[in-house]
C-alpha cells in the first residue's frame, strides 16, 4: 500500500499505525558519514546533514529511542521512528509539536483512512482491506467493533 506523505522544504514525512517515516533529500555526494540523526529524548529529534541542521525539535508524540533506524538510499536519508503509542487512533496531524510541518486537510484525511484500514487488516488478518473505501467514523481510528 502506498503511504501518503506530507511534503516539506527538506523532504517529506508519513506514517503507519506503528511508525513515522521521515525522508530528507540529500545533496549530491552526501554519504552516511556526513549525517547525524539523534533522539536526545523520546520526543526530541535532531537531523544534521553536512554540518547543517535540517530538523531540530520536539516530535508530535514520543517514539522509541531504541528503535531509531536510518539509512541513505538513492539520494535520500530515510528515517524510521517507532511510535510509543501505536494504533489507528494515534494519527499524527503534524510532525513537530505545536503544529510544525502539518498535514494538509486532504492528506490528513487520507492518513486517517489509511491507519483505519491498517487497523481493520490487523484485526482481521484473513481479509484484504487494501481497496476498502473508508467512510463515517474513522477520524479517531474507526468505530469500536464488537469482539467475539
Amino acid at each position: 500500500m502506498d503511504r501518503l506523505e506530507v511534503v516539506t522544504p527538506w523532504g517529506s514525512w508519513g506514517q503507519s499505525e506503528d511508525e513515522v517515516n521521515i525522508k530528507v533529500k540529500l545533496p549530491q555526494g552526501c554519504r552516511a558519514k556526513n549525517i547525524q540523526v539523534s533522539l536526545s529524548t523520546s520526543s526530541h529529534i535532531t537531523i544534521v546533514v553536512l554540518g547543517e541542521t535540517v530538523l531540530d525539535g520536539e516530535l508530535a508524540a514520543s517514539v522509541s529511542r531504541d528503535d531509531l533506524i536510518w539509512l541513505v538510499d538513492d539520494g535520500y536519508l530515510d528515517i524510521k521512528l517507532v511510535k510509543s503509542l501505536k494504533g489507528a487512533d494515534r494519527c499524527w496531524e503534524w510532525l513537530l509539536a505545536g503544529g510544525g510541518f502539518p498535514a494538509d486537510p486532504v492528506t490528513l484525511d487520507g492518513m486517517q483512512k489509511q491507519l483505519t484500514r491498517e487497523r481493520f487488516q490487523r484485526e482481521n488478518p484473513g481479509m484484504d482491506f487494501s481497496g476498502a473505501e473508508i467512510t463515517g467514523n474513522y477520524q479517531s481510528g474507526g468505530p469500536d467493533l464488537p469482539t467475539r
